[in-house]
């Protein structure tokens, strides 16, 4: 019984978690909209935007490409 109460618990707050995570939209120079999955990450150190796509793929953009970055 404390099995099934703890992975119902478990599995809503992976939920719950999972709904909080909004999407992005970045506009790069060259005019392309890149819709991402949760916030893009910079890394100061190398310039680099770090994101993930819609399928779970996680790309990198230099930072000096970017436009601008919204919340979708």
């Amino acid at each position: 019984m404390k099995r099934i109460i703890a992975s119902t618990a478990v599995a809503f707050a992976v939920l719950t978690m999972a709904a909080c995570s909004s999407d992005y939209v970045m506009q790069t120079k060259h005019g392309e909209m890149i819709v991402t999955k949760g916030k893009p990450e910079t890394d100061k150190s190398t310039g680099l935007v770090t994101y993930k796509d819609a399928g779970g793929n996680v790309h990198e953009v230099n930072r000096d490409q970017i436009q601008s970055i919204i919340e979708k």
